[in-house]
């Protein structure tokens, strides 16, 4: 039996999200306690929360800003930010990057405030 799981971000086929598309992996594996998702951002990200998810966002490509509670964090390659759960987020500008979700993805585990969709419709995670 083997302890490990490996994946190639070009096999995972893109899914548009709330942020932009994403690529998940390891989200479909019922006993992974994390998953990693390769996210290519929109111009318009929705903000959001999760309530039972931590996230941590490792900056790979370009500069922007997280907008963490209202606060906005500067960001640039290479830098992490942990996200708790309850922390309305979403990252501001032309980024890619990668976010590690703990627990893995869960889209039940999504929630917006109220008209934070586009076109009155709501968002998709």
């Amino acid at each position: 039996m083997k302890r490990y799981e490996a994946i190639d971000y070009s096999g995972v086929p893109p899914v548009d999200c709330s942020c932009g598309t994403t690529r998940r992996a390891f989200a479909d594996l019922a006993d992974a306690p994390a998953s990693a998702h390769l996210l290519e951002l929109a111009d318009e990200p929705v903000c959001h929360f999760h309530k039972r998810t931590t996230e941590i966002y490792i900056i790979l490509e370009g500069h922007g800003e997280l907008e963490l509670d209202g606060d906005l964090v500067p960001v640039k390659p290479l830098s992490a930010v942990m996200i708790k759960p309850g922390c309305r987020h979403r990252a501001v500008g032309k980024m890619k990057l990668l976010n590690i979700s703990v627990p893995r993805y869960d889209p039940d585990d999504f929630f917006h405030d109220e008209g934070a969709g586009r076109d009155g419709e709501a968002p998709v995670h």
